[in-house]
């Protein structure tokens, strides 16, 4: 079992470029080739791997099963023998451990036949995704509760072996998170879903839980098999990574080391639970196999077996191995149950992420924003937060910097300080995120004497925007000023300037303008109304500490 284990964290460790993770919800996309790759694996599995066992009775019925791959060795141990029906027939069952993503795609696209009959996944999450393929829970097959793992020294060095903290506090440490793939995971949708429901399940529990994902995008923290890797080798400076316990105690058992330990949240642990799912409705000749598969895998024992490999009964009973120098504790922890609707709420959230943002930011460097602010002004106050919004953003989310006043450039309101590229983009020795960061340096110098060309700026970022169109991204204008706009004269007018942006409206190529409202004195309503024209919105960020978390908001609702 311990191999299985194994192989499942080392696999997650090959995507993306070595020692750097790769953008968490890249997997959204793997729902397109995941249905050839399950297709593949029933074409090649085939039924002769059953030919042996068969022929231990006179009327075989094979039963298709398909378990989750830290699965596989036990299914295979618990289902190797041929079930005895009535009379001369038997239930053959033909095993294959496939991850529940790919198993989920193929439930909806491939024909019954080639369907497993029986399907055990990690978690009942899957089942809530299925569409509408019937699926009949059957029992469970086994149960491990999800836990922080690090190395010992660093749970020591972060006070966590004498006073266990809260999901949310876990998320707060500083300490790099590996937080496994959501689109193909169940432990990362279900952590995220506990820190979220630890921080109070409100806008800014929604934020921090965004923060993470982004930040895991970023490429800087480690994989889940490297920081398994590091929490053996025993290092104080070890990542945190949420597993499931099993996984902590098969890793250990195969380092032949304790370094590894599972941290018990004091909110509680979500769980995974292996249901046993019953697939579609089976041939009336074809119930008896299964019904007889299907005893075999939610048997007491199984469950014996089961909790040989590493997990729990579903009363709790500790996995044989577990207890003291093991990793994991004897004692189950309390059990966080979360909501289901609001779990495949935040996964909805969350995929939305999937998608790059294209995002032309556009700031007023007018007089007015060398009003005093928190610590500093409102234009540092503004540098600030955007720079510190940068360092959340995937390499693969494009950006741009404009900034803008009153005839800021001859009789032109704006100035393109950064165009619109992917951050990645190497420009002139440098990444294009890092470009963008230094011209976020420059806003305080820039600060004009004048007014606030609002609205002529508007319609230009929008057509910017627009011209430079990313169909795979969502494309937005984020717009941040203190002021209304002093342009009466020559300029657009607000009637102007919203009856102009929907009438250039372009379906195929729509551009969002995020309003940000900085103090008092900001014209909330008329961004309120550009908003409305444009399918984007607007903000109000009156305290200084409001500024940062607006953006982050923004972030979120962008879809």
């Amino acid at each position: 079992m311990g191999r299985h284990a194994h192989t499942r964290a080392h696999a997650r460790a090959r995507t993306g470029t070595p020692g750097r993770r790769p953008a968490l919800l890249a997997g959204l996309s793997a729902l397109v080739v995941a249905v050839v790759v399950a297709a593949l694996v029933w074409w090649v599995s085939g039924r002769d791997g059953s030919t042996a066992e068969a022929a231990e009775c006179a009327d075989p019925e094979t039963v298709r099963v398909t378990v989750a791959p830290e699965l596989g060795a036990l299914a295979e141990q618990l289902l190797a023998d041929p079930l005895t029906l009535d009379g001369s027939s038997c239930a053959v069952a033909e095993v294959t451990a496939t991850e529940p993503l790919q198993t989920l795609a193929a439930l909806g696209s491939l024909d019954a036949a080639a369907l497993p009959q029986v399907w055990v996944p990690d978690s009942s999450l899957w089942a809530a995704r299925a569409g509408s393929t019937a699926l009949e829970a059957a029992g469970s097959l086994a149960t491990s509760p999800l836990v922080l793992a690090t190395s010992r020294a660093a749970a020591e060095e972060l006070g966590w072996t004498a006073t266990p903290p809260t999901w949310g506090e876990a998320l707060g440490t500083g300490r790099p998170l590996a937080v496994p793939d959501l689109a193909a995971s169940a432990e990362g949708l279900s952590v995220l879903a506990a820190v979220r429901q630890s921080l109070g399940g409100d806008e800014d529990a929604d934020n921090a839980v965004v923060q993470a994902v982004l930040a895991a995008g970023r490429g800087d923290v480690p994989t889940v098999g490297d920081a398994l890797a590091a929490g053996t080798d025993g290092g104080a400076d070890a990542p945190l990574v949420p597993v499931s316990e099993q996984e902590v105690l098969t890793t250990n058992q195969e380092a032949g080391s304790d370094s590894l330990v599972a941290v018990y949240p004091s909110d509680g642990s979500p769980a995974l639970d292996y249901p046993v799912l019953r697939v579609g409705a089976p041939e009336d000749d074809a119930t008896a196999a299964v019904d007889a598969v299907v005893g075999a895998l939610t048997s007491d024992s199984a469950a014996a077996e089961a909790r040989a490999a590493g997990f729990r009964a579903q009363d709790g009973t500790a996995p044989e191995g577990a207890g003291a120098g093991t990793g994991v504790q004897e004692a189950a922890p309390e059990q966080l149950q979360l909501d289901p609707a609001a779990l495949q709420a935040l996964l909805g959230r969350l995929s939305s992420l999937a998608t790059p943002s294209r995002l032309l930011t556009v700031i007023d460097v007018s007089t007015s924003m060398n009003a005093p602010a928190g610590n500093g002004t409102r234009a540092t106050l503004a540098r600030d937060a955007t720079k510190s919004a940068l360092t959340l953003l995937p390499d693969s989310y494009s950006g741009g910097v404009w900034a803008f006043a009153y005839q800021l450039d001859g009789e032109r309101d704006w100035v393109e300080l950064a165009p619109l590229r992917t951050f990645g983009t190497d420009v002139g020795g440098q990444t294009h995120r890092q470009l963008i960061d230094q011209q976020f340096d420059t806003l305080p110098s820039l600060l004009a004497p004048g007014g606030t060309g609002l609205y002529d700026t508007t319609l230009a970022a929008v057509r910017a925007a627009r011209d430079a169109y990313d169909p795979n991204a969502v494309n937005s204008v984020v717009l941040i000023t203190d002021g209304d706009n002093d342009d009466d004269e020559a300029g657009l007018q607000l009637e102007q300037l919203l009856s102009t942006l929907r009438a250039e409206a372009d379906p195929a190529r729509p551009v969002k303008v995020i309003g940000i409202a900085l103090g008092p004195d900001a014209d909330l309503g008329a961004l309120e109304q550009i908003g409305e024209a444009t399918g984007g919105a607007a903000y109000q960020a009156l305290d200084p500490e409001d500024l940062q978390g607006v953006l982050f908001d923004a972030i979120r609702r962008r879809s």
